[in-house]
């Protein structure tokens, strides 16, 4: 039996790893030229900076394990030093204090180590990157999908490992009950209307003058800055999220303008002349956002598997990532923990025992 795992994020290559130490086939599509999906890790001058998430805690047992067990290394987050607050009027104060993320960890060479190190240990004639579903349709000889360039091909199982508004792209035939697409319309995509800015610094001059390189903004174009340097050498970066909404940062260039005078405002002449400066807008990620998800979330979303989204097709069509999660939904975590719920379904099917980490 095949399994085909749509999406190559970490919830995909997860369930993709898990199938593969069974001795299970399958086949990973992903749409976008890389794996990761929302994690994304950029180098610059042998730093790796994460645009996307870059944070776990303690108390998240399946990326401590995962990580153990692919050997890679984690470290805490820089939290030393002074705060920097910037008033609505752009009115900067300096003030010690509590820093937000103090006590979460980072991954040496971001988390796009996990990423490397998942897709590493598959067969590599299992994985097809620039690969998108159209369209799935369920037959007496299995799913058939079709792929963006016309190809298609049948599979046993199909799991979904996409954000869900993404997945309502795909053309299903049979068409899903109208509650599964309602469902999968109204569960928000966890970060797709972020946007990051990391910049990148020869040297740690905030660390240098007492800063932990965190800040609080009212004024923008950041909302929340934090140091995003190696645990080890430099180079040394600061990164923050852009708190405008989407529709009104859509001029790059500018938007790069403002966020290193804002940078030579909380930080002095330094923070306005970084080496380099990255910048990725998730809302308009085609693979990641939909225009629902233009609307700023204001609180964590309640998250996990809506029910009416189990059982699809006899249970050969299900549904996975982070935001299917019922515990640690919305974090690294919950996708690990969605993908480890999907094999735990694939395995009561096909008559095999799940196992631990």
């Amino acid at each position: 039996m095949t399994t085909l795992i749509v999406g190559g994020g970490l919830s995909g290559l997860a369930l993709a790893d898990a199938l593969h130490a069974k001795g299970r086939d399958f086949v990973l599509v992903e749409a976008r030229a890389r794996l990761g999906g929302r994690i994304k890790t950029d180098t610059y001058a042998g730093g790796a900076f994460d645009l996307g998430p870059a944070w776990f805690w303690p108390g998240q047992p399946r990326i401590a394990c995962l990580i153990e067990r692919l050997k890679l290394a984690k470290f805490d987050q820089f939290a030393d030093g002074d705060l920097m607050y910037e008033n609505e009027r752009g009115h900067v104060q300096r003030g010690r204090g509590f820093s937000s993320m103090q006590g979460s960890w980072r991954l040496a060479g971001g988390l796009g180590a996990s990423i490397d190190a998942l897709a590493d240990g598959l067969p590599q004639d299992r994985i097809r990157m620039g690969t998108e579903v159209t369209e799935l349709k369920k037959t007496e000889a299995g799913i058939v999908a079709t792929f963006r360039t016309g190809e298609f091909a049948v599979f046993d199982r199909v799991v979904l490992c996409l954000p869900p508004r993404v997945a309502t792209n795909i053309k299903f035939l049979p068409g899903l009950p109208s509650v599964a697409t309602r469902a999968l319309e109204k569960t928000p995509t966890w970060m797709a209307g972020q946007a990051k800015a990391v910049a990148i610094y020869d040297t740690p001059f905030w660390r240098n003058a007492g800063l932990s390189g965190d800040a609080q903004s009212r004024f923008g174009p950041m909302v929340e800055i934090h140091d995003a340097s190696p645990e080890h050498g430099g180079p040394y970066a600061l990164f923050g999220f852009i708190g405008v909404p989407p529709k009104v940062r859509t001029d790059v260039q500018m938007l790069r303008q403002n966020i290193q005078v804002q940078l030579g405002r909380l930080f002095g002449p330094f923070g306005a002349k970084p080496r380099h400066l990255f910048v990725k807008d998730w809302a308009f990620d085609p693979f990641t956002a939909t225009e629902a998800d233009l609307a700023p979330l204001h609180a964590h979303p309640s998250y996990g598997m809506p029910r009416s989204l189990v059982g699809l097709w006899d249970d050969q069509l299900l549904f996975c990532g982070t935001e299917m999660a019922p515990q640690f939904g919305g974090y690294i975590e919950g996708a690990l923990e969605s993908a480890e719920n999907a094999l735990r379904t694939l395995d009561i099917k096909m008559g095999g025992q799940n196992s631990d980490c």
